[in-house]
């Protein structure tokens, strides 16, 4: 029961109010959380809060200002539209002129710490008309919030007085309000990447979020006057089934972050790995054999955010048309015409077939000074989707203009234009089911549809002729394709059997096959294809998990290739696949794996696979080359012959000659039995280093120096551990920083690994570090295997950990091995998002390979070791 308000208050009156009002908005929020659960409708649910909210504050406001008071109370922003989340803001405005508010500055100061003891998180502004009017035009943000004011305590006079102080022909006109959003949306919208395809997307401000859906409603009232949308329809800037879609969407966004707040419990607008599988099981959502019950709610938002962009680009250019005005338009052909550079169909009855789809596409990609596409005619293609076949239904025709297309300019933009138009779903409904679909882990950070594009984009770069240093070798070999079309072909198919179960690539290989088939591809052309789509990962499973320095590896893999042309095909496919996965996968390191597979594989296949290099071949191949290296910086032939003399023979076998030369380097000044610690830049990825320890053999070496890189910050990526004569070690180091921002030069690398190996090794340990939120919520059962394999002249145990990945887990796992007094002699370690499969070559002390007791051993310590960090 509100009372009048006086001068005088009583402070435990209040305090009993806001304690009583706080549970009763606790117990509203139940009420409406059990009816979210209960699939209650999202819009009645928001203007539910709003009420209650309203009650409340206007029963704080009586309670604390007196009636005669000259002063105005308003709800702005989101509030302000009736709209009200669980953990939203109550943004308030007081209005009043100044003798007003200082003669209740105390009123309106219990009234804002009323509501906050009773728990609403209030923001308020108090402000004359005036004021109002010098804020909204300082700042447009004032302005927005401001649009939507909505009377909680005013007459009609003071609502007025609020809408003139922000007139448009006071401040902000309206071709200025619309060039200030749209460019704080650009720059809204670049924060995310440009994309709504995040892996932990925001609700709210990312791209094809409720920000959006809001920036169009105020833009509408600016420029137009209204978001009616009877209004908008009737003018021609709004169409009955954009509206429809814009209305659902928002609602399935709405559900999304009313169901996010909730599972968060405090205001939250990113949809974090924390809260997804919440609140996907909380909106109902159950996992299947082909797809997890969060999969498939992020597969809804990012549907939802697409169509909103994809309308949304319409609206932006309607508002763009509206204060512009119409231009003259300037006739192309028969069926379209450019009206202020966009691209539209001249016939207001376009299209009446899927001929003339395809033939705008032919268009737009043969026009590259085309703005884009006018919005009406963007309307009229999404009206006419149903039109389209899928291709299996199609006519022979209409297939060989899809394939035109494919040949012709733009081929990749095209894709791309047609996949964000909901146009290539249609032709390949194969596409359609992989749109938006999302893996939940850390190395896939695109949809599936999106790393598709981003594949045929870097595809599109190897085409340009322009060098790009990231790829050593990608733009000499494009020129050397036959078909162009068909490795993209491969490409817009590699992936395109995700989530059905069963295996992606044999799968996406029967599509692939069938697709080429029906639009009268080769046999060859389709069994190239095919073979590519069918063996996608061969090429970078072979280089990051096998030695690639071995004869008998490169020869296994040029017998599965066979012949150039896939070899070609399959080295441009793997480089964008790799790329296109994520912006930080591709790295100097995996340029250099793939460059030296595919040239390793090229001389192979040249030599003919009945000829395989032999390993005396190769070591002396080696030992010229680093031999031409020293001889040209001024050593004697009788110099490098002592410095070879030192080297392990294993590591001209194994080695690249600048490799060799540069550790031969290293031994000059060094006496028979003294070590070094040596690192080098790799070219082309900053930070990237090369490490070589020559050492002393002694137990912990590995785990030792394995700890110090950890220390460091840098990431093992290869490592290689050879025995050379003399008892010393030559081990050598791929290196990464784990953190970009912090990168360790080559010479505080030398000087603190040395430093380190100089002392007692015992001293060295692993770097306790707490696991990364975002690797907290993917677990991956451990995986420990053993089996014996060739290691030069003697025999090794092969060991093979796939595991979750975390920091220092290779130091900790190097401790293990020491801890067994196991030697190290070969290390593979790759990752891929939170999945670490690692790889080592190890023996005894006395250099046998593990027998079953030892295996036993070693795995319990490591499964220990792993389960302890769950703990």
């Amino acid at each position: 029961m509100s009372t009048p308000a006086t001068d005088q208050h009583d402070p435990v009156a209040d305090a009993q109010w806001a304690a009583a009002t706080r549970s009763a908005i606790a117990e509203n929020d139940a009420a409406l959380a059990a009816r979210f659960d209960d699939n209650g409708d999202i819009d009645r649910l928001l203007a539910a809060r709003a009420q209650k909210v309203d009650a409340v504050v206007r029963e704080a406001w009586s309670h604390c200002l007196p009636q005669d008071a000259v002063l105005s109370l308003f709800a702005v922003g989101g509030y302000g539209r009736g709209e009200l989340f669980p953990q939203s803001d109550i943004d308030l405005l007081v209005l009043g002129e100044a003798d007003a508010q200082a003669g209740h500055a105390d009123a309106l100061a219990r009234f804002f710490t009323l509501l906050w003891d009773a728990g609403l998180p209030v923001g308020h502004a108090v402000r004359s008309a005036a004021e109002c009017t010098r804020a909204a035009h300082e700042d447009i943000t004032v302005l927005t919030a401001l649009l939507e004011a909505r009377v909680l305590a005013a007459d009609l006079d003071a609502a007025s007085q609020l809408a003139a102080a922000v007139s448009p022909q006071l401040i902000w006109p309206p071709r200025d309000y619309y060039a200030a959003k749209r460019e704080e949306q650009r720059a809204r919208h670049a924060r995310f990447g440009d994309t709504a395809d995040n892996l932990e997307p925001n609700l709210k401000e990312g791209p094809g979020g409720l920000r959006d859906v809001q920036t169009f409603r105020w833009m509408a009232l600016r420029i137009i006057g209204t978001w009616d949308p009877d209004s908008l329809m009737a003018i021609g800037q709004l169409g009955a089934d954009e509206f429809a879609t814009l209305e659902r969407e928002r609602r399935a966004l709405s559900r999304l972050r009313f169901g996010l707040h909730l599972v968060a419990g405090k205001r939250e607008e990113r949809l974090r790995f924390d809260y997804q599988k919440l609140l996907a099981a909380r909106l109902g959502h159950v996992d299947n054999a082909d797809n997890l019950a969060v999969e498939q709610m992020m597969q809804g938002f990012y549907r939802s955010a697409a169509l909103m962009l994809r309308i949304g680009d319409r609206l932006l250019q309607r508002f763009e048309e509206q204060l512009e005005g119409e231009a003259t338009p300037e006739a192309i052909d028969d069926l379209f015409e450019l009206r202020r550079g966009y691209l539209a169909a001249r016939d207001a009855a376009w299209p009446h077939d899927a001929g003339h789809v395809f033939a705008l596409f032919a268009l737009w990609a043969a026009r590259e000074d085309a703005r884009g596409l006018h919005s009406r005619t963007a309307r009229a293609l999404a009206e006419a989707l149903p039109l389209i076949p899928a291709y299996n239904e199609a006519s022979a025709s209409l297939r060989q203009r899809f394939m035109r297309l494919l040949r012709g300019p733009q081929a990749v933009e095209t894709l791309k234009r047609m996949a964000r138009l909901g146009v290539l779903g249609r032709w390949i409904p194969a596409f359609a089911s992989v749109s938006g679909r999302m893996q939940f882990d850390l190395f896939h950070v695109f949809t599936v549809d999106q790393h598709t594009l981003a594949v045929l984009k870097n595809l599109a770069a190897f085409a340009s002729g322009e060098p790009d240093e990231r790829f050593a070798l990608a733009h000499q070999v494009w020129p050397r394709l036959r078909k162009p079309e068909v490795l993209l072909l491969a490409g817009l198919f590699h992936d395109i059997a995700k989530g059905r179960g069963g295996d992606h690539s044999e799968l996406g290989a029967v599509d692939a096959r069938e697709f080429c088939e029906a639009h009268g591809l080769s046999e060859g052309d389709t069994a190239l294809v095919e073979w590519l789509v069918r063996q996608h990962l061969l090429m970078s499973m072979t280089a990051q998990k096998q030695d690639i320095a071995d004869p008998e590896v490169i020869h296994r893999f040029a017998t599965r290739v066979a012949d150039r042309e896939r070899l070609d095909n399959l080295y441009l496919l793997t480089c964008a696949d790799i790329a296109g996965t994520s912006p930080k996968l591709w790295n100097a390191w995996k340029d250099r794996l793939m460059a030296d597979l595919y040239t390793a594989t090229r001389l192979a296949l040249r030599r003919g696979l009945e000829n395989p290099v032999a390993v005396g071949e190769r070591s002396a191949e080696t030992r010229n080359g680093a031999r031409a290296t020293l001889t040209a910086f001024g050593s004697s032939d009788a110099e490098v012959d002592a410095l070879f003399a030192r080297m392990p023979q294993i590591g001209f076998e194994r080695g690249r000659p600048d490799q060799i030369a540069w550790q031969a380097a290293s031994l000059r000044e060094l006496a028979v039995g003294e070590g070094c610690v040596r690192a080098r830049p790799v070219s082309g990825s900053e930070g990237a280093l090369e490490v070589f320890v020559h050492s002393p053999d002694r137990d912990g070496l590995f785990a030792a120096i394995v700890a110090t890189l950890d220390r460091l910050g840098l990431a093992i990526q290869q490592a290689r551990v050879l025995d050379g004569p003399h008892g010393m070690v030559f081990d050598s180091f791929q290196v990464m920083p784990a953190d970009p921002r912090q990168t360790p030069s080559a010479e505080e690398v030398e000087r603190r690994l040395a430093h380190a190996l100089a002392g007692s090794l015992d001293d060295i340990r692993p770097t306790r570090r707490a696991q990364p939120r975002h690797l907290r919520h993917f677990r991956i059962a451990a995986h420990i295997g053993f089996d014996r394999v060739a290691g030069g002249s003697a025999e090794r145990t092969m060991l093979s950990l796939v595991c979750t990945d975390r920091p220092g887990l290779l130091a900790d796992v190097a401790q293990a091995l020491r801890q067994h007094r196991l030697r190290v002699h070969d290390a593979r370690i790759a990752t891929f998002g939170e999945r670490a499969e690692d790889v080592f070559q190890i023996t005894d002390r006395r250099d046998q390979p593990l027998d079953e007791t030892q295996q036993q051993a070693l795995r319990e310590t490591l499964l220990a070791c792993l389960d302890g960090e769950k703990q």
